[in-house]
């Protein structure tokens, strides 16, 4: 015999979320706009008390200012410098309800989901399937030619689905270096894989430029 299965109470459900930010009213509007979506807000003011929270309550997702007046250095980082550092996504004073809850929502789900390729799966992307093991791209039943380059661009992008990958961790992977004009390098070679995956590479569905920062693939359809 099994002992019976107890259901889920709403706390076991319930989205884990801790908002760091040294000032009250911020902290509020942050909680406030994930009212309703399933979420407990703790909230800390300054950095020491956001580190005993983070862990004490294990949160799902933490909201971090960069500005915290009892921490040195992180306030002067630059977006690209974030995201390098480990951060999986980023707004900037002042931002969007909307924007900010899509992005929180966004963020829950890819920490739910393992969509990673592995060598026996191969990966849809709307009209394009992607199999890893065997080096092949097939869009709309025909397949595609891709240069060993343009290969480890796309498996570096694939790594990290929906997600930001800035200039020097795209140079870094495909081409084992962080210097030189990144940007421009990377620009023509994004420009020749949007033509190969993407039905129109003027208006990408897939391949998506974050000015300035990087770029990230986005795999729904």
């Amino acid at each position: 015999m099994t002992a019976p299965t107890e259901a889920p109470t709403a706390d076991d459900l319930a989205v884990r979320v801790l908002v760091i930010d040294d000032e009250a009213k911020i902290r509020q509007v942050v909680c406030s706009a994930l009212a309703g979506e399933g979420v407990t807000c703790t909230q800390a003011a300054d950095g020491a008390e956001g580190l005993a929270l983070a862990a004490a309550e294990q949160p799902d997702l933490i909201v971090l200012d960069l500005g915290l007046p009892d921490q040195d250095g992180i306030d002067v980082w630059e977006k690209e410098a974030l995201l390098d550092a480990g951060a999986d996504d980023y707004v900037t004073k002042p931002f969007g309800v909307i924007e900010f809850r899509a992005r929180v929502r966004a963020q829950l789900r890819r920490a739910r989901m393992v969509r990673q390729p592995t060598p026996d799966a191969p990966l849809r992307l709307g009209a394009l399937t992607v199999d890893v093991a065997r080096r092949t791209l097939v869009r709309d039943g025909a397949p595609v030619h891709l240069t060993p380059t343009e290969w480890q661009l796309l498996l570096a992008l694939l790594r990290r689905p929906g997600r930001t990958v800035t200039h020097r961790q795209l140079f870094r992977e495909v081409w084992n270096d962080s210097y030189g004009d990144t940007q421009q390098y990377l620009r023509v070679y994004i420009a020749h894989l949007r033509k190969k995956i993407e039905s129109d590479p003027y208006a990408p569905r897939h391949l998506i430029t974050e000015p300035g920062v990087g770029y990230r693939l986005e795999i729904g359809d």
